[in-house]
């Protein structure tokens, strides 16, 4: 049987076209680079039949009634598993909230190339007995996830190094490209919508979530009027992006809080034209966000935990809280920044471009092809 006779399908995210996250975005590129070599298949989330598609980019799609996030998540994953167990001969899973349909790989002896997405049990927030109860079933569901799978892909060497501590397995890091990101010239249509462009200005694009550590950078910069912030968050979707929205917006000329935008052109302009990207992530792993800042040839101050400190290869700066943050922009110089961005771009050239992601991926899927 030829490569371009097994059929791969791509499962765990929204769906191609790529319009969400990180993993959206991996899946788009996955299909697009090997769809000459393999029969490929991606499930997509509940979307109104006037606006499926039933290909893309060489790609079948497959339309599931359930929503990739929420509640119906673990839904969608399982009902997607199982089909593609019948149907098809490799599976690509991003992400474990089909937990439940992985054991049964060994019933269709099916293989399994599972994205462990991040250490989830760690992000757990809750009260003591609640909380405690969900870490336990997490780190069940993880070992069912890990145990299930044929190979183990990771997006951070941290993410490596528990993998192997934990389980003994070898898995294969893989982070995200960023070369997708491209340098946008401010035209006089986004000027007009966002004045700001013509000011010296940081920025900072994240979720709307506490372990994103938004307030730390929204309290830093009340305290430092020379220097614009702009943050761009879907607020709307916790009570943590409603309040910080409401307590802060128009309250301070030197911070604009923006609604998330979209529009993958206008979102690169905001950030090619900052003077400093901030990386507030904390509790993922290599964060598409920031190869994407990085490839963009941006200075990046990232919060200090082990996994941005990985991605940056410790060349970056980090901060801890509002102090830190503070004292890094105080000591800031010109010379200073531009080298920042130069280190970072020559690590996203070495490391987190499509071509070289890609063909990791392809190299695990080609090891169960030819069996």
């Amino acid at each position: 049987m030829s490569l371009s006779q097994k059929k791969v399908s791509l499962i765990g995210t929204n769906g191609i076209p790529a319009r969400y996250g990180g993993f959206e975005t991996l899946t788009e590129y996955l299909a697009i680079n090997l769809n000459q070599e393999y029969d490929l298949y991606c499930y997509c989330a509940k979307t109104p039949k006037k606006n499926r598609l039933k290909t893309y980019q060489n790609t079948k799609l497959i339309y599931i009634p359930f929503k990739a996030n929420g509640w119906q998540s673990m839904i969608y994953d399982a009902i997607s598993i199982v089909d593609s167990l019948v149907k098809h001969d490799i599976l690509v899973i991003l992400g474990f909230s089909g937990v439940f349909a992985f054991p049964l790989k060994f019933i269709f002896r099916k293989k399994l190339i599972f994205n462990i997405g991040g250490i989830e049990w760690q992000k757990v927030r809750g009260s003591k007995i609640t909380g405690k109860l969900e870490v336990i079933v997490k780190k069940w569901f993880e070992w069912i996830c890990v145990k299930s799978s044929d190979t183990i892909i990771v997006d951070n060497q941290v993410l490596y190094d528990y993998v192997k501590n934990e389980y003994g397995i070898e898995s294969i890091l893989a982070e995200y490209g960023g070369d997708h990101a491209v340098k946008e010239t401010i035209t006089p249509e986004v000027l007009e919508k966002y004045p700001f462009l013509d000011k010296g200005y940081d920025v900072t694009v994240s979720r709307a979530q506490e372990d994103m550590n938004i307030h730390l950078v929204i309290e830093a910069y009340k305290s430092i009027p020379k220097r614009n912030l702009v943050v761009v968050s879907n607020w709307e979707i916790s009570e943590y992006g409603k309040t910080l929205k409401s307590e802060n917006q128009h309250k301070y000329d030197n911070i604009y809080l923006l609604d998330a935008i979209y529009d993958l052109k206008v979102l690169n302009t905001i950030r090619s034209n900052c003077d400093i990207y901030l990386h507030t992530h904390s509790l993922c792993g290599t964060a598409p966000s920031l190869t994407e800042a990085m490839s963009l040839k941006l200075p990046v101050i990232c919060f200090d935990v082990a996994t941005n400190r990985a991605t940056t290869e410790e060349k970056s700066y980090y901060f801890k809280d509002v102090e830190s943050l503070k004292g890094i922009l105080d000591t800031l110089d010109l010379t200073t920044i531009f080298k920042l961005g130069e280190d970072m771009f020559e690590i996203a050239k070495r490391r987190y471009t499509w071509k070289r992601i890609i063909s990791l991926y392809k190299k695990s899927i080609d090891l169960y092809a030819q069996n």
